[in-house]
């Protein structure tokens, strides 16, 4: 069973009816290459950390366009399609072919699934009804706010009524799962409580709450923080008991990133298992492994279960895959190990850390760790509890076995 991703392009801002007031995407720079782990070993810089970080696009694909790549790839593809993706840069709700498209893709008789819309394309009631015919099973959907009125102030969505009926709608037929980033003192409170409440009493699967990030170190690395100048942001703390209270609340399921999961515990439920953490690989390296602040109590917590000698480094960021050099040149060399792991997904370039990691003239073997070691709210929304522990497990025994190979060896127990 195959997995088909049809990306339609568009650029943000620009092809889905301007951009949100809380929109990371608003006032995107031009920055250099970040450094990834896509990038040769003889260049800093290619298209993911140069051009697709930015989501860049130079607008909508043709239809005729995204109809032949569909049909290329289904060439290619030996098993059944078991579910077609819309996504792009842009909102699908906006595309200008939107129905055509839909159509085409039914044609294939395989579960649609609308990967992200914020519903300001959708002016006709309608089309609920046209997508669900269509074969659409799940879709993401970005509200903010039930009342129609914040809606049109902080999405700049023209018709709100609209966008809100064609997610009713949905709501009682198909799998749909709201997001809402959340402004305190805006959409928070008893008017977050009103979204919940609504999205529960029409039929919605769950609800991601999404902490508004406005700093650098919230992870704005295209030169454009603050988002909103002057808005308050809640810590993560604070954004983690919110979710906490919500969740006991209703029936639906609310979740948040970058914390968390009630439901699943997660991120990092493994680190409230100790019959599982038991069945993790031994640790006998030595290793620093570098981290976001959110994710280092964590990741020290389930290292340290398993054996002493590797240290947790967080750095000024609060979600690993978005460190950028400039949060490593804080770090002491002289404190860091002979090998250094850092995130899989984080936008450095190899050889750089390298380079900056040497200052104190003893230089470091620089390795990258499993892309991920958890599952955040938007991906464990859909999982199971056991299928997030089943890759936290995996993962973590990968990162031990990483350390176990390249670190140098601690002392066998009892011989020191």
């Amino acid at each position: 069973m195959v997995h088909l991703s049809v990306d339609i392009g568009g650029r943000p801002g620009v092809d889905c009816r301007g951009f949100c007031e809380y929109c990371y995407f608003k006032h995107v720079k031009e920055t250099e290459p970040f450094g990834c782990r896509y990038c040769p070993p003889y260049k800093k810089g290619c298209d993911y950390c140069s051009r697709s970080v930015r989501e860049y696009y130079q607008g909508w694909k043709d239809l005729r366009t995204i109809a032949d790549d569909v049909l290329a790839r289904l060439q290619t593809i030996p098993d059944e399609v078991s579910r077609i993706t819309i996504s792009g840069g842009g909102d699908p709700s906006c595309y200008p072919q939107f129905t055509d498209l839909v159509e085409i893709l039914s044609s294939m008789e395989a579960p649609l699934h609308i990967g992200y819309t914020s519903g300001k394309g959708f002016d006709d009631p309608g089309v609920a009804r046209f997508l669900i015919d269509s074969g659409l099973s799940e879709i993401s959907f970005t509200v903010f706010s039930v009342q129609p009125d914040l809606r049109k102030r902080y999405m700049h969505d023209p018709t709100a009524e609209a966008s809100l009926a064609v997610l009713e709608t949905l709501c009682g037929e198909i799998d749909v799962y709201a997001a809402c980033v959340v402004l305190p003192g805006v959409n928070d409170g008893p008017i977050l409580e009103e979204t919940c409440q609504w999205l529960e009493d029409k039929g919605a699967k769950g609800i991601i709450l999404m902490r508004f990030a406005n700093q650098t170190d919230h992870g704005l690395i295209l030169g454009n923080a603050p988002v909103i100048p002057g808005q308050r942001v809640q810590g993560a703390e604070e954004f983690r008991d919110m979710v906490t209270g919500l969740s006991r609340r209703f029936r639906i399921k609310v979740s948040g990133t970058p914390l968390w999961d009630p439901a699943i515990g997660s991120p990092f439920a493994l680190a409230s298992e100790p019959d599982l953490l038991e069945k993790l690989p031994r640790l006998v390296g030595n290793a620093s492994v570098i981290t976001g602040r959110i994710a280092a109590p964590f990741i020290r917590k389930i290292l340290a279960s398993r054996g002493r000698g590797t240290t947790v480094i967080p750095v000024e960021k609060d979600i690993a895959c978005l460190i950028t050099i400039d949060d490593l040149k804080s770090l002491d060399p002289s404190t860091l190990a002979p090998l250094v792991i850092i995130p899989g997904r984080a936008f450095l370039y190899d050889r750089e850390v390298r380079d900056l990691l040497a200052r104190d003239r003893n230089e470091r073997m620089i390795m990258r760790g499993p892309d991920t070691l958890t599952a955040d709210a938007e991906t464990s929304m859909g999982m199971t509890r056991n299928e997030v522990l089943a890759l936290e497990m995996e993962a973590f025994s990968d990162l031990i076995r990483l350390i176990n190979r390249y670190g140098v060896t601690e002392d066998p127990p009892g011989t020191r």
